[in-house]
């Protein structure tokens, strides 16, 4: 049906025409109740909630939304509203708080958004089905209309991006102070117990598996803190100085053969090891791999850490083991986040090494591959240059 442009009605009372704010406020129940109905679709985070937990502040944005649309407005108010720089009050009632109950709710931000523009297409549908015709002033109603749904959805996301930041510091910092600090005295103590003069072969023994556990605790504590600062967008801090690859190498194969006696680790040295990165990352990186190639290869075969070095740009090292192969479905996606290479029962392993171990070495520009079969075992390549091109 073809709409008719009324230019009589300018106020736009003649012959009943409605104008929008005032449409609003007379059919909130229909509005609410055809937008609770979208919310419900939001699952799971939706499940079980209350019919007035999905409305919660609607209807305080719906009347905000018509109180607005009456209100006077220059060219440059409208200028700062379509950049989200609108009136205070808005901010500090119904869209934070609707943005604060739908974090609390679990909701993620796009669902949040949806929901708005569910909103935006309920409220103009029915008030255009009522309308026998269209008036002067409907298309200012509709520019007015379409400016507070977008003011509304730019505050939302504003505090909902603000209440997730704090969380995201929260849970940072837990993890690298409050987790760690017990952790690390529980090690400090365990580790002060084995050197005092023991006889007791079982207590030396629990000894150093408190050390081996706390030990590898605060390893996942770094792997868990540089995925939560990769998923949030920031990058893994570096703090590089002059490094000798070879060394660092030893250093840390040392260590792993201290809580793994039984196991065989060679390291090997092909040309000049030096280099410029971060010897606590790097370490961090070969500590995940050696460890990686001792949990999944043949107990009786050693690990061999070969560091070429012969390339006057770049330095490789191969982390080389024998066991049971990685298949060529796996080694596609075992440095995505939450992958690991499947055992030979076909368990899926949750795991972040990998995954984190990846974000250092790309922090220093460099690469990382696999390759892996049953003739020729398994071997972890990573590719660093001597010195990052800023």
């Amino acid at each position: 049906m073809r709409s008719v442009l009324s230019d009589s009605d300018d106020e736009g009372t003649s012959r009943g025409h409605e104008r929008l704010a005032d449409f609003i406020r007379h059919n909130l129940d229909a509005i609410v109740e055809e937008w609770i109905k979208f919310a419900r679709t939001r699952s799971p985070a939706s499940d079980g909630m209350s019919r007035l937990a999905l409305q919660d502040h609607v209807v305080d944005i719906l009347n905000f939304i018509a109180t607005d649309m009456e209100s006077p407005q220059t060219g440059a108010e409208q200028v700062d509203k379509s950049h989200g720089l609108g009136d205070e009050l808005f901010r500090e009632s119904a869209a934070e708080i609707h943005s604060a109950l739908r974090v609390a709710e679990g909701f993620d931000i796009d669902q949040m958004v949806s929901e708005y523009r569910a909103l935006r297409a309920s409220v103009i549908k029915h008030w255009v089905a009522q309308q026998k015709s269209l008036a002067s002033t409907d298309v200012a109603d509709l520019t007015r209309f379409n400016e507070a749904i977008d003011q509304a959805v730019t505050e939302s996301v504003a505090h909902y991006t603000k209440t997730i930041n704090n969380s995201r510091n929260l849970f940072l910092g837990i993890l690298g102070h409050d987790l760690r600090n017990p952790i690390g005295a529980a090690s400090m103590a365990a580790r002060r117990m084995e050197q005092s003069a023991t006889t007791d072969p079982k207590q030396a023994k629990v000894f150093s598996e408190i050390i081996r556990t706390t030990d590898r605790a605060t390893r996942i504590l770094d792997d868990l803190l540089d995925l939560t600062r990769s998923s949030f967008g920031a990058d893994i801090p570096l703090k590089k100085s002059n490094t000798s690859m070879a060394d660092l190498c030893e250093e840390i194969a040392d260590e792993l053969r201290g809580i793994n006696e039984r196991r065989q680790i060679e390291v090997a040295l092909e040309g000049d090891p030096e280099g410029f990165w971060d010897p606590a990352r790097m370490g961090q990186v070969l500590s995940n791999l050696m460890s990686n190639a001792i949990q999944y290869s043949d107990a009786s075969s050693p690990i061999t850490v070969t560091i070429l070095g012969k390339d006057p740009r770049t330095v490789n090292v191969n982390i080389h083991n024998f066991g049971t192969p990685i298949s060529a479905r796996n080694q596609k996606i075992i440095f995505q986040s939450w992958m690991r290479g499947q055992v030979p029962e076909e368990r899926a392993h949750l795991g972040i090494g990998l995954y984190v171990t990846k974000l250092i070495v790309e922090a220093h520009g460099g690469e990382i591959a696999v390759t892996s079969d049953e003739k020729s075992g398994t071997t972890f390549t990573v590719q660093l240059p001597r010195r990052q091109s800023s």
